[in-house]
């Protein structure tokens, strides 16, 4: 997986999800493409011609920050959006980190969490660490097989029921794996997943083809668990300060009545589990 391919496939993309009446142009005649052309991209960004199509070639050399903020313009990008072309055309991408273990600190802050379910990923959206709420809520994560928020969303069979929001969910979590592909292209483990989730889901493989990107800080999720039934929590998602990106997802209950199902499941439940859901289908 290259950043330079990436950046074509972006910026073309973008192009296409415009019409010519949104950014103010006529829509001429005899047009084969849906989106803009090349052409009316350079128009607006002020650049020649031939300049932006070796920019969406990947064989334009180290564009100037004028030059990206004018294409940035032009194609109507997202703050996500920009700062993902910005990483998609760096000169030297960063080495893949290695792994790291969660700090004993970080362990204990998220443990201390008694109330609020909680956990720790990585840039693959790898569960690291978690506490009792976050089995109690959202999977069982001693179970191995469900430390991937990204295989869960897609390859778990009831994921669409559970997650109220789903669709939000998995775009969010491909969005991520999309990001971290534009800064570590060379990441093997990445590829892998990637390519296995490519393989095993329509819906992943349309959405990782759409070239979206994000930046979710935080936002409401619903989820309609098996037993406690529909509970609603404020998820934040908190940056750890590092060369190996991690970050821990916090679910703030949102209203009394989720805050005593969480109670109640806290004090009585073992972890979810795949016999919790009408029929006994185990989680995979």
């Amino acid at each position: 997986m290259s950043a330079r391919p990436q950046l074509g496939e972006f910026l073309q993309t973008r192009r296409a999800r415009l019409r010519p009446a949104d950014v103010g142009m006529p829509p001429g005649r005899d047009r084969r493409v849906s989106g803009l052309r090349r052409e009316e991209v350079a128009l607006l960004a002020n650049v020649s011609v031939d300049y932006y199509i070796r920019l969406e070639q990947g064989r334009a050399e180290n564009p100037s920050v004028a030059v990206l903020t004018a294409v940035a313009d032009a194609l109507r990008l997202s703050p996500a959006e920009r700062d993902h072309l910005r990483t998609l055309t760096c000169a030297a991408p960063p080495a893949v980190p290695a792994r790291t273990a969660v700090r004993p600190e970080l362990e204990a802050m998220i443990q201390a969490m008694r109330d609020v379910p909680a956990i720790v990923v990585d840039r693959l959206s790898t569960v690291l660490a978690w506490n009792r709420g976050a089995t109690a809520v959202i999977a069982d994560f001693d179970d191995p097989r469900n430390r991937n928020l990204a295989r869960l969303y897609f390859l778990d069979p009831h994921a669409r029921e559970f997650y109220a929001d789903w669709e939000t969910v998995a775009r969010d979590a491909v969005a991520l794996l999309r990001r971290t592909s534009a800064e570590y292209a060379a990441d093997p483990e990445l590829t892998a997943l990637v390519d296995e989730l490519r393989t095993a889901s329509p819906d992943f493989d349309r959405f990782w083809t759409s070239q979206d990107v994000t930046a979710r800080s935080h936002c409401p999720k619903t989820l309609n668990h098996p037993t406690a039934g529909q509970l609603t929590f404020s998820l934040e998602s908190l940056q750890v300060p590092g060369d190996n990106p991690q970050y821990v997802l916090t679910y703030t209950p949102t209203n009394p009545s989720t805050q005593a199902a969480l109670e109640t499941l806290l004090a009585t439940r073992s972890p979810l589990r795949g016999s919790d859901w009408a029929g006994g289908a185990q989680r995979k």
